[in-house]
């Protein structure tokens, strides 16, 4: 069991993010789980294009160290995502992975895995900045066991009521996965998702040769 934690606060070893996805991974590492933490501030990942050569090939114009991080995330069997509310979003360099993570939303290629997220905010909006990055998590086709959301700027303390929350949290992902957890609401609407892209591709086939092979090599089409 492989979980992988992707903290976006700028900040370092200072971060509070960093604080809570560690809390995450260390409840599932109590769990049983291999854990991975990833600093993704400290990558190099380029802005995407919109060239759709990942649609037709499989591969992206640009050499940085995305490939590699998206790897790791395929390897995984849970991904915890983290960052700071900044103006009522996530990160740019957290924003800036996602939207290269086109090809996975129409490939679904986090089917089966199993997600959460969790986000600090000086005084409002952590929940919300987190329930997007867990819409995001299930746009690529994971199901998601829960976040984390701690207001930090009135009451530094809360933090450490927060790792505690985390740590609790943690330990869900790793028993969703250990158990094959499945809520039915999520259930069907990564369904219908998965047969919105399969029915797209297959009208795109001749353009989108990579992600028709895909499905294709599924029996999904």
């Amino acid at each position: 069991m492989k979980i992988i934690g992707i903290n976006a606060s700028p900040k370092g070893e200072k971060s509070q993010t960093r604080r809570l996805v560690m809390g995450v991974l260390e409840g599932a590492r109590q769990a049983g789980a291999d854990i991975t933490f990833v600093d993704i501030c400290g990558l190099e990942i380029k802005y995407c294009t919109a060239c759709g050569t990942c649609y037709a090939k499989g591969e992206c114009i640009h050499d940085d160290d995305f490939p590699a991080l998206l790897e790791k995330m395929l390897d995984a069997d849970g991904i915890v995502l983290g960052s700071p509310n900044y103006i009522n979003m996530v990160t740019g360099q957290l924003k800036t992975m996602l939207d290269r993570m086109a090809d996975v939303v129409h490939c679904q290629a986090l089917s089966g895995k199993y997600g959460c997220a969790v986000c600090t905010a000086g005084g409002s909006k952590a929940d919300e900045v987190a329930d997007y990055m867990n819409e995001a998590l299930s746009s690529f086709g994971a199901m998601t066991v829960g976040k984390t959301g701690v207001l930090v700027g009135a009451d530094p303390n809360a933090i450490v009521g927060g790792e505690k929350d985390a740590k609790a949290l943690g330990k869900k992902l790793a028993d969703a996965i250990k158990t094959k957890w499945s809520d039915p609401a999520q259930e069907a609407a990564l369904k219908e998702r998965k047969e919105y892209f399969k029915r797209m591709i297959s009208f795109n086939k001749d353009l989108w040769k990579h992600e028709y092979d895909y499905w294709k090599d599924l029996k999904e089409l």
